[in-house]
């Protein structure tokens, strides 16, 4: 599906970037990849760990912000991956108008721009946060979503299709717990802050974040939201995984967090199936063909809800100790 294509990657020097070039080099035979992101030094390096495919790699220094810089860009691209965004929730909460710039403005670059230059198919990466968002990182890739799926409304006659795959902090993703422990761990620490008892998390890693986003490329007609079903884990078991018999005091939730990851809503229980391994959230709008919903789905019950509390999957103390021995800390 992806040979003989030529794909780019919005903030594509992230761990993100970084694991789906490997995947899509190892597995399939494109024509090239177009890394498009703002630091040249992390370009640099990605080029230096790519080497062996330098006939079929290309680096566009630019940012998402930067319409003119994105035509040109996207203009010989099959498929657009989007994963440039500002992530950290602090500094978006600090930096409020930087985020609505590269979050909200960038999607809408990006749909402007893949319509007009012959773009055939765009998958964008969104996040547990969007879901009833209670911080501006949540609420600006929310308005994303939103974009990238009225755009299909858009296409006219134009062979383009715009879908969004959703998870949850990659297991070993900068700013999440995962590596935080260990650090403490390593430090020589003995307690391990808990933020709340009851908090649990869904298990995702970069790899099988990698193949949905593949699915998506492959099997979207246009305004779906793909979610992988995957385990749960309670936030105290991860501590006794990493640093077994440590101390665990409960430090209070922070702002702008959640007791548990939500990756399907109520109100979208009306538009969700459930696959074997996956669901799908199909667009309520007029403009929607029902036609278009793959076969092989149920509908899930009205009122379904898919959090990390309510799995039916969980991870043992165990299991994740063996897990982590593959966990990568992702920049």
């Amino acid at each position: 599906m992806l040979n003989g294509k030529t794909i780019l990657i919005t903030g594509g020097t992230g761990s993100f970037g970084h694991a789906f070039t490997e995947f899509v080099l190892k597995h399939y035979q494109p024509e090239k990849i177009i890394i498009y992101s703002r630091d040249e030094f992390k370009q640099f390096h990605m080029a230096n760990k790519f080497r062996e495919y330098s006939d079929r790699l290309r680096f566009f220094i630019g940012d998402v912000r930067d319409r003119k810089r994105l035509y040109r860009a996207l203009d010989s691209a099959d498929y657009v991956v989007h994963a440039a965004a500002l992530k950290q929730v602090p500094a978006c909460e600090y930096n409020p108008m930087e985020a609505v710039k590269t979050n909200i403005n960038g999607a809408m670059n990006i749909v402007d721009a893949a319509l007009d230059c012959g773009v055939k198919r765009v998958v964008a990466l969104s996040t547990d946060k969007a879901v009833n968002p209670i911080n501006l990182y949540g609420g600006t890739k929310l308005v994303s979503d939103k974009l990238f799926i009225a755009a299909n409304a858009y296409s006219g006659r134009k062979d383009v299709c715009f879908s969004i795959v959703r998870y949850g902090n990659v297991a070993g993703s900068r700013g999440s717990v995962i590596p935080f422990f260990q650090e403490l761990a390593a430090k020589g620490e003995r307690r391990l802050p808990i933020t709340d008892y009851r908090m649990t998390r869904f298990w995702i890693s970069l790899d099988e974040g990698v193949k949905l986003v593949i699915k998506a490329l492959s099997e979207a007609k246009g305004g779906e939201t793909f979610i992988s079903k995957i385990p749960s884990f309670k936030i105290t078991d991860l501590a006794q995984a990493i640093l077994p018999g440590c101390e665990m005091p409960e430090v209070g939730i922070r702002e702008g967090e959640k007791l548990h990851e939500v990756m399907v809503t109520r109100e979208d229980s009306l538009m969700t199936y459930e696959y074997e391994k996956h669901f799908i959230v199909y667009p309520h709008f007029d403009w929607w063909d029902a036609g278009r919903i793959q076969e092989g789905g149920k509908r899930v019950e009205p009122g379904f809800e898919y959090n990390s509390g309510n799995n039916d999957e969980w991870l043992s103390a165990e299991q994740m100790k063996e897990l982590l021995k593959d966990v990568k800390n992702h920049g």
